[in-house]
């Protein structure tokens, strides 16, 4: 019995982490380390893309590298421009949002100490 595999997930998956990579750490690689926000950025993508499955048998999915063949230079241009409209339209639509819940993360480690008294 065959496996089906969606090759662009994995793909896009390596592409939007590779993308995330040239944005400062804070807010945008931090925002997206939230696994609701990087759940809405692959939405956003995959919304927006033609998916590509193939079937393989389950033996090979242990050794299948999971990167689609390498597409056109426009390919990958419009999915980086994809995963750029996605970022910035998250953070603009969750701005508030993002602001507060990266404040919860950083207030706890940002309490003085009660060594010094």
């Amino acid at each position: 019995m065959k496996t089906v595999l969606n090759l662009s997930q994995q793909s896009v998956i390596a592409e939007i982490e590779s993308v995330l990579d040239t944005y400062p750490y804070h807010p945008y690689q931090q925002a997206f380390a939230i696994p609701e926000l990087r759940q809405e950025l692959i939405t956003f993508v995959f919304s927006r893309i033609p998916c590509c499955y193939t079937a393989i048998e389950p033996e090979q999915a242990c050794w299948l590298d999971h990167k689609l063949p390498r597409s056109p230079l426009e390919h990958q241009i419009h999915l980086q421009n994809l995963i750029h409209q996605g970022i910035y339209s998250i953070m603009q639509e969750k701005s508030d949002w993002i602001s507060r819940h990266l404040h919860e993360i950083v207030q706890p480690g940002s309490e003085p100490s009660h060594w010094f008294g």
